[in-house]
């Protein structure tokens, strides 16, 4: 037991030095520089150098990688080059819209891909499956920009149900806050519901094979509570198993709806970050 576990743990460590190693490698060979941004198009070259100097950036590559990891493990991730503050309070102020936001998508993709996928296996090769399917294999298709543009368009515009965009912070109360992450989490929602939905019914339609299900049907349980109390619980592994991974992709996609919905959440900062060259920032969001 104990030498499972000492190769889990080398094993992760070494896939977080691949990644951070990475990481950074990636975000050096951008083009532009922090010091370059800040400064404006209109800088002196000397002026530019002499805040690159102060920033650290004219330090080779090697030197900074060490620095940020050393910063990663003491939890100093050292301070924004466009914000000027540090980057453990910034993600964690962005946290407090995003991981919300992220959560109430994951409520949507859950309640929607478990009604659709225990539906269309209840009536598996009939209109009802093939409809089901073909709404969840368009839904797998929407890019979430797009679902969030059509979302406002019509339950904004035309509606006038809910804000275009924004968000006014907790202080209003919870449900007004809740309001205004509503169509983000739908819009974040749709492609991983879509998905979801297809595993579930693949996984309750081999659970309908299995003895029990025909022994519970032989005793006179209705369909419905075959399906939803038995069939369902035993279905639910590889769904969970699915469920906690779509929950990265959720917080990934983040960058483009907060940005479609003017949301001031960690995927907002990470796109104003890479847009401001503030790859130290960027560095640690994604670590």
């Amino acid at each position: 037991m104990s030498l499972f576990l000492f190769k889990r743990l080398a094993t992760l460590i070494g896939t977080l030095i691949g990644a951070s190693v990475i990481v950074f490698l990636v975000l050096e060979i951008l083009p532009g520089n922090a010091a370059q941004m800040l400064m404006g198009p209109d800088a002196s070259p000397e002026a530019v150098a002499a805040l690159a100097t102060k920033l650290g950036l004219d330090q080779p590559a090697w030197t900074r990688y060490w620095h940020w990891i050393g910063g990663l493990l003491t939890g100093n991730l050292g301070d924004s080059y466009a914000y000027s503050s540090p980057v453990l309070d910034l993600i964690l102020e962005r946290l407090a819209l995003t991981m919300p936001l992220a959560l109430l998508a994951m409520f949507f993709t859950t309640v929607i891909a478990l009604l659709v996928g225990v539906t269309a296996a209840a009536r598996h090769n009939k209109l009802g499956d093939v409809g089901l399917m073909g709404m969840a294999q368009v839904g797998i298709a929407i890019p979430n920009f797009w679902f969030a543009i059509l979302l406002i368009l019509v339950f904004s515009v035309k509606l006038q149900w809910f804000s275009a965009g924004g968000f006014e912070g907790w202080g209003d109360g919870f449900f007004s806050g809740i309001k205004s992450l509503l169509l983000p989490a739908l819009s974040l929602a749709v492609v991983q519901a879509a998905i979801l939905a297809r595993i579930t019914r693949s996984a309750v339609l081999e659970v309908m094979r299995e003895d029990f299900v025909r022994t519970a049907r032989a005793k006179g349980v209705s369909q419905r509570m075959v399906l939803w109390t038995h069939v369902l619980r035993n279905a639910m592994i590889p769904v969970i198993t699915v469920m906690g991974m779509q929950f990265s992709e959720l917080l990934a996609g983040t960058i483009v709806v907060e940005n479609v919905f003017y949301l001031p959440g960690l995927g907002r900062l990470i796109f104003q970050a890479i847009s401001n060259r503030d790859l130290i920032v960027v560095r640690n969001c994604v670590m």
